[in-house]
């Protein structure tokens, strides 16, 4: 039987609800996100590594609150006080000008901010002295890296999603090579499928040892 063409389309994450995964890791950012009143001049600042899950919990947030979601790096020019909650995703991305503006016509306009940032605001390279003010007297909080639990639930899932079986000793494999992050996992989850479909549907060892080499080699 002749092998079937595993077609190269991008993996795009979901960013749904229903797809997030709840951990010990994030239960203080989700806790705070619950508790808007409480944060420090309408202002929360989610934090952490890339693959953290900062932007699922911040999407969900906006979608939740009506909130307008933009991105740092693309910051669009202040036409005026914003009419709702505002979340900036990846904001030390942002141009300094621009979100310094927009944070101070929030806070005129009375109107909640949530940020993502790689980096909590003492530790970022904010030259413009108003705006380091600014970010450091804002609630801050840390999502730390999925631990081995949130992984093996993501791992479980991602292949589930997929009708993917993987052995248990390749998932294994998979916990303890690939980096620890949600976004390596999805990764290698759907290039598994893509190369397993190629090569007639099973997940081998020798399939696995070769994403996880690809993938650290792009790395390194």
């Amino acid at each position: 039987m002749p092998n079937q063409l595993a077609l190269p389309f991008a993996d795009t994450p979901s960013y749904a609800a229903a797809d997030y995964i709840a951990a010990p890791g994030n239960a203080l950012a989700r806790d705070f996100l619950g508790r808007p009143a409480d944060w420090t001049n309408g202002r929360l600042i989610l934090w952490g590594e890339p693959g953290c899950g900062k932007t699922h919990l911040a999407t969900i947030w906006a979608e939740t609150h009506g909130a307008l979601l933009l991105r740092g790096a693309s910051l669009p020019p202040l036409a005026g006080p914003p009419a709702g909650a505002l979340v900036i995703d990846d904001s030390d991305h942002a141009d300094e000008t621009a979100l310094f503006h927009l944070l101070n016509a929030a806070a005129e306009a009375r109107k909640l901010v949530l940020l993502t940032a790689r980096m909590p605001p003492a530790r970022q390279d904010v030259r413009l002295p108003d705006l380091a003010s600014r970010l450091r007297a804002s609630l801050t909080i840390e999502i730390p890296a999925p631990d081995q639990e949130l992984l093996t639930i993501l791992l479980t899932r991602l292949a589930a999603d997929r009708q993917l079986i993987i052995p248990d000793r390749i998932q294994q494999f998979l916990l303890t090579r690939l980096p620890r992050t949600q976004a390596a996992f999805r990764e290698a989850v759907a290039r598994l499928d893509h190369a397993a479909l190629a090569a007639g549907g099973k997940v081998t060892r020798t399939l696995a040892a070769k994403i996880v080499a690809d993938m650290a080699g792009r790395e390194s």
